[in-house]
């Protein structure tokens, strides 16, 4: 992939960006096996390759610069506002919402935040395509409401010259640190909610609510859960860290018990929604903490899933998992350093099956599945 800015030193976001697509696939394998060494060789699948440009369905873009020239894009190490929106890592169409996005905001007159004088309203532009339908989800993060009502009334343009943007909201972040988002979201459309489909399965996208960042490799992950929970013919499941669904929609059947835990309450509205239009009856999806849920519960079901943050799920999650002992537990992970310390916790496990996803290409990091069965 040729990017000017990495070669002019203006941003190195993709650190593996010189490095042959076969290279990178080759060296993440190969740390994932360093990292499992308990686990037999037989074990390991071939890992999963990702479209090397216009694979990522989301871009988040610090607004530098003036109300009249505003920059789009990231404040680089040497503390340059550097523009991002030919970065070839989006699709062709997100070019083409940045070009009428950086006029409006001179429209509605949203003061890009100056970090040094603290002054400003427009800190970021979050913004989302659903790859089914083609539509936008558009959020203005402000430092406060003093230009909300501005911005609702230039609205109209922009909608006149995008109507692909869906949904479109204003979240406040009123503090002066690099914190992405608030927890106040005001909504300026009436549609709330951007429609997703990976692998016939309904998904839905929201404010707040995580959503993996690149569906072609997503669907070959969910699809690929999908898979190897069939041949287990198991009757009941637990989606711990279930974000909006995707892997327990993917994997429960029309009679399974499917129990979907998320402590993002956005997230579960985005998974019963799912549930609903798939007709699934045994499914209840709830607002919680997922260890507080699990280590609360007497009982278990055959197939416990975890596709918890970068941190892992932890001490009491893993001594817990050892002591009830499902059949299985099936655990996703954007972090293989911490679910290989996570599985090394889980005592009467063997590793049956792991795979790689290359979910992040041009950087060191990836996705992981795998397959832990009872002893």
């Amino acid at each position: 992939m040729h990017c000017e800015k990495y070669e002019a030193g203006e941003c190195r976001s993709c650190q593996w960006l010189e490095l042959p697509a076969d290279q990178q696939l080759k060296l993440k394998q190969e740390n994932l096996v360093s990292l499992l060494p308990m686990v037999a060789a037989d074990a390991f699948q071939s890992p999963v390759a990702s479209p090397l440009s216009g694979f990522r369905n989301k871009a988040k873009m610090v607004v530098s610069g003036s109300v009249e020239k505003p920059i789009l894009g990231i404040v680089n190490s040497q503390g340059q506002a550097i523009s991002l929106t030919d970065c070839p890592l989006y699709p062709e169409p997100f070019s083409a919402v940045f070009d009428v996005i950086k006029p409006f905001i001179a429209r509605a007159g949203l003061t890009p935040y100056n970090i040094e004088r603290k002054r400003g309203e427009l800190k970021y532009l979050l913004l989302t395509q659903s790859q089914h339908t083609g539509e936008f989800l558009l959020r203005f993060v402000l430092r406060s409401e003093k230009k909300v009502e501005q911005l609702k009334n230039a609205l109209p343009w922009l909608q006149q010259q995008l109507p692909q943007l869906a949904v479109i909201t204003v979240n406040l972040q009123p503090v002066h640190m690099a914190i992405l988002e608030g927890e106040q979201e005001i909504y300026l459309t009436e549609q709330q909610v951007l429609r997703e489909q990976l692998n016939q399965v309904p998904l839905f996208i929201r404010p707040h609510s995580f959503f993996q960042t690149n569906p072609v490799v997503a669907a070959r992950l969910y699809q690929t859960a999908r898979e190897w929970v069939k041949k287990l013919n198991i009757t009941s499941l637990w989606d711990l860290f279930c974000g909006v669904g995707g892997f327990g929609l993917h994997c429960a059947e029309k009679q399974t018990q499917l129990t979907g835990i998320e402590i993002s309450a956005p997230a579960i509205a985005c998974a019963k929604q799912s549930a609903q239009e798939l007709g699934l009856e045994h499914v209840e999806f709830q607002a919680l903490d997922s260890t507080k849920f699990a280590t609360a519960k007497g009982n278990i079901p055959q197939l416990v899933l975890v596709n918890p943050p970068r941190r892992g799920i932890g001490k009491e999650l893993c001594e817990y998992l050892s002591t009830m002992r499902p059949n299985y537990i099936l655990y996703s992970s954007c972090n293989a350093q911490t679910m290989a310390k996570d599985i090394e916790q889980l005592e009467g496990y063997a590793v049956s099956k792991v795979q790689l996803f290359d979910m992040f290409p041009h950087t060191a990091h990836y996705e992981v599945i795998a397959l832990l069965v009872k002893n």
